[in-house]
């Protein structure tokens, strides 16, 4: 198991990147920087590369629909140049809210889009051939009914340093994950619980393991939670309620939230309704107040060591590969928490 975590808040960018450096001298294995609507990933991972000299830096996640598949897999060629191999090309379809909303593109067909994106991808990478593409939701070069006609196949100047980076999926659903376990290098799921898992997510796994190109290598699993270690640290678990609260309540409209459909599958059917509830009609406290403690519990590591130790042993049963972790307390004390990790998976 490798330790895997979302590059730490901080009043300002630069002390986050000295953050970095620090932990991976005490033995941090993956950053991923997250974009959302914020400011871009790319800039902040190129960043990144340049300050550190062995954690892979992931993007965590770049939205497929937000760029071309082939501005994806140049900036992944970009990434993975200039930090030496080290670049993780982190993939999600995002949420209709951010897609539409603040990008102003239609969500749809996120399953296709995902497939025929990293299709695309690979076949830059690869450079065998001047890139040519005919699928249902992109045809490359564009046919001559859709543009002016001029557009010719085209292969990427630059040479890729490694023809398979590797490709991160963050999915939740069903048909996500048997995606994920298909064609990804590793899955990215939010609000794991492993003791649930293999209900909410077994058999789309096994149903896309079944279909998994032999050339791949194993499916990495990121997944985790907070992190606290030490004897009276139990009341930590509350700082997950708002965060919880607010993707089950509140990221999506009713029937169309990922994370309450995922809570719902562990088998808190009447708890998730009832926060999407409570959230979504402005009573955000009451709404963080009504999640399960028994599922802030299975999500995180907040313990004693010994504890910890035993968490993390329930998270590499479940399939875990790289516990992603959020080190709780000051910055000193974050470190001491990754050396700590690192000591248990060692």
């Amino acid at each position: 198991m490798k330790l895997a975590m979302l590059l730490p808040y901080a009043n300002r960018f630069s002390e986050a990147v000295d953050r970095v450096v620090e932990l991976e001298k005490a033995g941090l294995d993956l950053i991923y920087v997250p974009e959302a609507y914020a400011a871009d990933a790319v800039s902040a991972m190129g960043y990144l590369a340049a300050k550190t000299t062995n954690v892979q830096i992931g993007s965590g996640i770049l939205p497929i629909y937000s760029r071309t598949p082939t501005l994806l897999a140049m900036t992944a060629v970009g990434m993975d140049e200039i930090s030496g191999g080290r670049f993780v090309l982190g993939l999600g379809a995002s949420g209709p809210q951010v897609i539409e909303g603040f990008h102003g593109i239609p969500y749809k067909a996120p399953l296709g889009h995902t497939r025929e994106a990293i299709d695309i991808c690979r076949k830059v990478w690869a450079r065998e051939e001047k890139l040519t593409y005919d699928g249902k939701y992109y045809t490359l070069p564009l046919p001559e009914d859709q543009g002016t006609g001029l557009g010719k196949p085209l292969k990427i100047i630059t040479h890729p340093l490694r023809s398979n980076i590797p490709i991160h999926i963050a999915s939740l659903g069903p048909k996500n994950v048997e995606l994920t376990a298909e064609i990804a290098e590793g899955w990215l799921p939010t609000l794991y619980m492993p003791s649930k898992a293999d209900l909410a997510f077994g058999d789309a796994l096994k149903i896309g393991l079944s279909k998994r190109d032999a050339a791949l290598p194993p499916l990495d699993v990121v997944a985790g939670g907070m992190v606290a270690i030490g004897d009276d640290v139990k009341h930590l678990l509350d700082y997950g309620r708002p965060q919880t609260a607010l993707y089950v309540g509140g990221m999506g409209a009713k029937g169309k939230n990922f994370y309450n459909s995922l809570v719902q599958r562990y088998g808190y059917e009447r708890e998730a309704l009832e926060i999407q509830e409570l959230y979504l009609s402005g009573k955000k406290k009451e709404a963080e107040a009504a999640v399960p403690t028994e599922l802030l519990e299975g999500m995180n590591l907040v313990g004693p060591e010994g504890y910890v130790r035993e968490r993390v042993a329930e998270f590499a049963e479940s399939g875990v590969t790289y516990l992603n972790i959020g080190p709780m307390g000051s910055p000193e004390e974050q470190i001491r928490i990754v050396e700590t990790l690192k000591n248990i998976i060692s």
